[in-house]
């Protein structure tokens, strides 16, 4: 009877932990398109992942530097609270976006037992190939589109959508070179088309600046990390020569980069209230609120107080008192000062330390992580929702399959010498 009991429970268990990670694809194909199935999945998922971990397997993450240190820095949000100077309900709004830090060592353990974290990464690039596909339909047939609010951009907005399909193009890139030096050309010939094109669609279709600035890093890391120091030099190469092409072929970057330096020059002569002039405006202001507190911040929930304060009685672009500083480093140290800034840098360290590997899945976790880190330099991107949450899974899931990875690559090595075999 006992024993039968307990095979039930057992079995009940392995169910929920099928549909977690079932919950979990889902929240991959759902992030390119909506927000509302997303937060409704991420509840569900967290719901089923629960009762299938145990303490000791989230205390093995916690006690990690990739488990551990996004802990660290919600913790530290949450007893900055007590020092902030606006009302609780301020500090509360300001730490909500901390707390999709915590889901990071629930994933990192989740994924570190399963075999279907792959399915997660597919999931994306379906969902994101779909995006591309309504996009460049749209393109040529804007008409379709009547709920769009830029031309080819069916869901969300330019700027996610260009990360999106920057991170699937080398994603792709990087495969397609691995299929090329094992003599696979036909897959390689098919991964880097696929790739060209969410490339086409940045460059032609939609793009935020952002994404322009994120991709010549991207280049060069795919480069190393592919053919060492002659891909570094390659990869350069490559940039310039794409880029001067780009140049002369799209109508649309050439506009964007020829407005964006206009608006610069405007801000300069004159501090005209403009998207650039903001942003400058912002990463100034910025320095001038850590400045007044650069140890431990002005607590969180305070970044549109201390701008508020800092604004008033300026004009131009220099008048706007934002809620973000669009910059994920002063969005931590206004709040948090230099000890958070410390570990958030950490954080992201360990994040990239995890991803030494050369397997696919080191591949997409290092790409998440390099996106973000750069696209932060001009964005709140762990605050912002998409982007946020496509860290976060990223980076849990990738990591949990890679200490997977690394864990099964250790008992075959032990079984190897305990049984008399050299191991490879």
């Amino acid at each position: 009877m006992f024993g039968a009991l307990k095979y039930t429970r057992l079995a009940d268990v392995q169910a929920f932990v099928r549909l977690a990670d079932w919950l979990a694809v889902g929240v991959a194909v759902s992030l390119p398109w909506s927000t509302s199935a997303t937060s409704i999945l991420i509840v569900l998922w967290l719901a089923a992942v629960l009762p299938t971990l145990s303490i000791d397997r989230v205390k093995r993450e916690l006690m990690t530097a990739a488990g551990g240190l996004p802990v660290l820095l919600w913790t530290l949000a949450a007893v900055g609270m007590l020092w902030a100077d606006v009302s609780w309900s301020e500090r509360l709004v300001g730490l909500r976006p901390f707390h999709r830090l915590l889901v990071i060592p629930l994933l990192l353990a989740q994924f570190r037992r399963s075999e279907y974290g792959v399915w997660v990464f597919y999931g994306y690039l379906a969902s994101a190939l779909s995006v591309l596909i309504a996009s460049g339909a749209l393109a040529l047939l804007p008409g379709l589109c009547w709920w769009c609010l830029s031309v080819g951009v069916p869901a969300k907005d330019y700027i996610f959508q260009s990360e999106s399909f920057a991170i699937c193009a080398f994603v792709l890139i990087g495969c397609a070179c691995e299929r090329g030096r094992a003599g696979k050309w036909h897959q390689a010939l098919g991964l880097t088309a696929l790739a060209a094109m969410f490339l086409a669609d940045i460059f032609f279709v939609a793009s935020g600046r952002t994404a322009l600035l994120v991709l010549p890093v991207l280049a060069v890391f795919i480069g190393r990390r592919q053919f060492g120091a002659k891909g570094l030099l390659g990869a350069s190469l490559a940039g310039v020569v794409v880029g001067t092409s780009v140049w002369y072929t799209s109508p649309y970057v050439r506009a964007r980069l020829t407005h964006s330096v206009a608006e610069f020059r405007a801000y300069q002569s004159s501090d005209a209230s403009n998207s650039t002039g903001m942003h400058l405006a912002f990463l100034r202001e910025s320095l001038t609120i850590v400045a007044t507190a650069p140890m431990i911040g002005h607590g969180t929930g305070s970044i549109p107080e201390q701008f508020r304060l800092v604004t008033s009685g300026q004009t131009g672009s220099s008048s706007v008192a934002t809620v973000n500083p669009h910059n994920q480093i002063f969005a931590i140290a206004i709040q948090l000062g230099l000890i958070g800034t410390g570990i958030l840098m950490a954080m992201w360290i360990a994040h990239l330390l995890l991803f030494r590997g050369d397997s696919f899945t080191a591949l997409v976790g290092a790409v998440v992580v390099i996106e973000n880190v750069v696209a932060s330099l001009f964005n709140s991107h762990l605050f912002d929702f998409t982007q946020g949450w496509l860290y976060v899974f990223g980076v849990g899931v990738a990591g949990g399959i890679v200490l997977r990875e690394r864990g099964m690559n250790i008992s075959h090595r032990a079984k190897a010498v305990i049984g008399g075999v050299k191991p490879p």
